[in-house]
């Protein structure tokens, strides 16, 4: 069985709208499209194979779809991130579109939980969502993603789509990968981990040294 990756850009609050431009999704009045630009470096750079399809099947929402196919095709042959995005087989999940010009993509139907359960038992490389926010939040639902990558920019945008909504199931995560940009950008990779561990300060048992330094303040040697 092959695993489903979601790949986002995030601000520190969470945001991961129209990180690459203005004009990139600018629903609900979103006017600070473009936040990701400042802080590219060449950390960045070279750990763009992770989070650009290099090696796997991409998953797209229907605005990420037409947002790269109107951009990737028309780069230079050279360049190593459209020769991923461009070559990839793409998985598009929309109820508007009816054909697909981008190569290499094909519609995943009405019925998306099933079509993606259905790519994810079969044998292959492994799939890879790239924004998309939409359709994380119905995958996340479903219980179908099994590893994040989120690179968290030292930004606070205040409102706009985010990774993680209040509809999400809760979850805990385990840190798998982490790396640190010339600019302070996270670069982080997490996989769930089951329920959210559970617990209360209040209740815990002192440790040894914390019961010998009550000890020592009632003595009033400290």
């Amino acid at each position: 069985m092959r695993k489903l990756i979601a790949s986002t850009f995030v601000s520190l609050d969470g945001v991961m709208q129209a990180p690459g431009g203005p004009e990139e999704d600018p629903r609900e009045r979103f006017s600070l499209g473009g936040w990701a630009f400042a802080y590219w470096d060449e950390v960045i750079d070279q750990a763009m194979p992770g989070v650009d399809g290099n090696d796997r099947e991409l998953v797209l929402g229907r605005k990420t779809y037409e947002i790269f196919e109107a951009h990737w095709p028309y780069q230079p042959t050279e360049d190593p991130t459209a020769m991923s995005l461009n070559g990839a087989k793409k998985h598009v999940a929309s109820r508007t579109l009816k054909s697909l010009s981008w190569n290499n993509s094909s519609l995943l139907g009405d019925d998306v939980v099933a079509a993606i359960s259905a790519l994810k038992s079969q044998n292959g490389r492994d799939l890879e969502i790239i924004g998309s926010g939409n359709l994380i939040q119905t995958l996340q639902a479903a219980s179908l993603i099994d590893e994040y990558n989120v690179w968290i920019f030292p930004v606070v945008l205040g409102h706009g789509k985010r990774l993680f909504e209040t509809t999400v199931k809760p979850s805990a995560m385990r840190l798998v990968t982490s790396q640190v940009s010339t600019t302070g950008v996270l670069l982080t990779t997490y996989v769930p981990a089951g329920a959210v561990p559970l617990g209360s300060f209040a209740q815990a048992e002192p440790s040894p040294k914390e019961i010998e330094r009550r000890a020592k303040m009632a003595e009033g040697s400290i």
